[in-house]
Parts: structure tokens; C-alpha cells; sequence
């Protein structure tokens, strides 16, 4: 009966690795879904058709916070010229994006930017582990796309007053501002344009619920992330004209 036992929790660990320990940020896991609608899997479904089916000079990765950033104006006046996929599903973890990373979100396309923010939704977890989950994406966006340029945006304030998840969110983005200082072609990038009052609160002209963006505030946090992506994309295309008249030469 014993070895049974064993060999049983042997199976269900390899089989389910989440059930051995819950909420690995660093582990690859597609989403629960209690609704059985699939609408989580028939969205990366979407994503990989659509990065097999355009030529994206820009790929933005996350949860919610991405996901609505398309809704927004200053996606359609600023980012959507640019030839920008946006690959954000709400309510994702790090662990879940892994997943759609190692399930083939960005193997047929060559951006020269990723723009990713994940993190907030991990709230079970602690700032190190969320950390830890963040860099091992940037790992896994590096060893796909070694060419592109990659912005880790920071996580935002979230709750009307200061509460803990807000502090932890703090202590990611020092972590990973950290860890992924010097890291070629990387940049962690601080697009919070002072969402917190003096007095501690998050107003809701901002955020609404206290979390996801109006339209008003993903212009006012976004616009400067569009000029640098623009800044990136012209010098990606001097080093291209560069390299193409050097090699121009007579043989």
C-alpha cells in the first residue's frame, strides 16, 4: 500500500507539477478554467494565428493591464501605426505567460521591441517569487527573440489607499530593477506618472476600480512608453541601413 502511495504521488506530480506546489511563478501553467468555455486557450489560439498571419515590429505580453491598453486612444493614435501585436489576456500570472511564451506565442514572429508587464495578478505570491517569475520570461523572451529589444514595464500601484499588495507590487519592480540591470537589451521602465497622491490615494479618474486603467491615465502612462519604442525602432533601422551599405560595396 505503501509503494502504492508513492507511486502514485510520483504520477500526479509529473502529470499536474502545479499540484506539488501551488502557484510556481517560475513554472509554466496554463490557466484553471472552471467555466469549461476554453475562452482563456481560444485566445492564445487567436494570438498564434495572428503572429503567424502579420509582420509585428512591436509584441506586447501580459495580463489585463495590456490587454485593454487596445482600447485605449493612445493605442490607436500612437501604437497601432507602429504594426503592433497585443498579446495580453486578463487575469494571467507569470506562470501563465510562460506557458503562451514556451506555447508559441512569439515563435513566428521577429519583433524589434516586446513590451511586457505581468506580475499584479500574483498576488498569492511573494515580491521575490514574482520576481523570480518576471526574469524567467524575460530568460525565455531572450532565447526566442535574441534581436528585439526588451521593456519590462513596472508594476502599478493598485487599492485606493495603501495597502499591502501595493508595497509588494514596490518591491518587485525594485527586485527585478535590480536583477535585470545591465542585461543587454533589456530595460525595466517606470511609466507611472504619479498615480499616488500625496495623501496616499489612487483617484478614480485614474483607475476606476483602483486597478485598471481609464482612458485618460493609459495616455498619460502610455504616451512616453511610445516615444521610447519609436526612439527604438528608428535606431534598429539606422543599424539596418548602416549594415546594408557597408555591405553594399563592390566585389
Amino acid at each position: 500500500m505503501l509503494l502504492f502511495s508513492l507511486c502514485l504521488s510520483l504520477f500526479v506530480c509529473k502529470a499536474y507539477p502545479m499540484a506539488a506546489s501551488i502557484s510556481k511563478t517560475t513554472v509554466p501553467a496554463a490557466v484553471d478554467d472552471p467555466a469549461q468555455d476554453g475562452r482563456w486557450l481560444s485566445q492564445h489560439h487567436r494570438f498564434l494565428m495572428e503572429a503567424r498571419d502579420k509582420e509585428p515590429e512591436v509584441v506586447f505580453l501580459g495580463d489585463s493591464m495590456i490587454q485593454r491598453l487596445q482600447d485605449a486612444d493612445v493605442w490607436k493614435n500612437l501604437f497601432q501605426p507602429m504594426h503592433c501585436l497585443n498579446f495580453g489576456i486578463g487575469g494571467d500570472s507569470t506562470q501563465h505567460l510562460l506557458w503562451r511564451i514556451v506555447e508559441g506565442e512569439l515563435d513566428s514572429v521577429r519583433p524589434k521591441v516586446i513590451v511586457i508587464l505581468i506580475g499584479t495578478n500574483n498576488f498569492l505570491n511573494s515580491a521575490e517569487e514574482v520576481a523570480e517569475g518576471i526574469e524567467e520570461i524575460v530568460r525565455n523572451v531572450r532565447e526566442k527573440q535574441p534581436q528585439a529589444h526588451i521593456l519590462v514595464v513596472e508594476i502599478f500601484p493598485r487599492g485606493e489607499k495603501d495597502n499591502i499588495q501595493r508595497q509588494k507590487n514596490a518591491r518587485t519592480n525594485e527586485l527585478i530593477r535590480n536583477s535585470l540591470r545591465g542585461k543587454e537589451k533589456v530595460r525595466v521602465v517606470n511609466l507611472d506618472p504619479g498615480f499616488v497622491g500625496e495623501d496616499g490615494s489612487i483617484s478614480p479618474q485614474d483607475m476606476p476600480d483602483y486597478l485598471h486603467f481609464s482612458n485618460k491615465a493609459y495616455t498619460k502612462s502610455f504616451t512616453p512608453l511610445a516615444h521610447l519604442v519609436t526612439s527604438l525602432l528608428e535606431e534598429g533601422d539606422q543599424e539596418a541601413s548602416v549594415a546594408k551599405e557597408s555591405g553594399s560595396g563592390d566585389l
